[in-house]
């Protein structure tokens, strides 16, 4: 799959076909791919929890789906992860570690989705609970927690609305959508060395 493609393919996953369920083997590629990721100072202070089988249902209730879908309380039965992951970090973390966490988080997404799979990346939890249901080391603490499962949900990537709203949603076949902004809105300066000259191509003097 061409990598843009990928990306564009790596949506956020909250429905999944439990009755194909992830094995810790696959946990294991996932987490390999992800202690690749870069490393500030490759200090690797990044630590993994896996979970599959029967605690993942001990899991699902301490977790929090899809805040701007109000309707919907999280998966259904038939429909949830069948694994998760729960990255961690020192409790006395610096910043470039969560910058860490991120490039990790986002890797195992895309890993994810070159297998078919799903992923949610959850920040949303009960972190003292499942601090102490999952045994975490002392010196750690629990950033994020990743819900995993063989994707069931249909995602697509659309303009933003008219309105400038960013907030998803699902279609009455329940598709879920996620509005992304242009290019060029994003895009807020270019700038080009000309012979010698530096040329300004293009200056937004204001971010919206």
């Amino acid at each position: 799959m061409d990598f843009k493609a990928l990306v564009t393919a790596a949506r956020t996953c909250r429905r999944f076909e439990e009755d194909t369920p992830l094995h810790m083997s696959d946990l294991e590629w996932l987490a390999d791919c992800a202690r690749l990721t870069p490393s500030a100072r490759n200090a690797q202070v990044l630590r993994y929890v896996l979970i599959a089988g029967r605690m993942v249902s001990d899991i699902l209730p301490l977790t929090v789906w899809a805040g701007a879908l109000k309707d919907w309380g999280g998966p259904h039965p038939g429909e949830r992860p069948t694994g998760f992951m729960a990255l961690l970090v020192p409790e006395e973390a610096r910043e470039l570690t969560f910058i860490d966490a991120g490039i990790a988080a986002q890797t195992i997404q895309l890993a994810a989705t070159s297998r078919g799979w799903g992923c949610c990346i959850i920040a949303s939890f009960q972190k003292n609970r499942l601090q102490e249901l999952l045994d975490i080391p002392a010196g750690y603490k629990i950033e994020l927690m990743l819900g995993l499962g063989v994707a069931k949900e249909e995602r697509r990537v659309v303009p933003l609305p008219e309105d400038g709203s960013v907030s998803y949603w699902r279609d009455a076949e329940g598709v879920h959508y996620v509005p992304k902004r242009d290019l060029d809105d994003c895009i807020v300066g270019r700038f080009r060395d000309e012979d010698g000259d530096q040329v300004v191509l293009t200056k937004i003097s204001q971010i919206i």
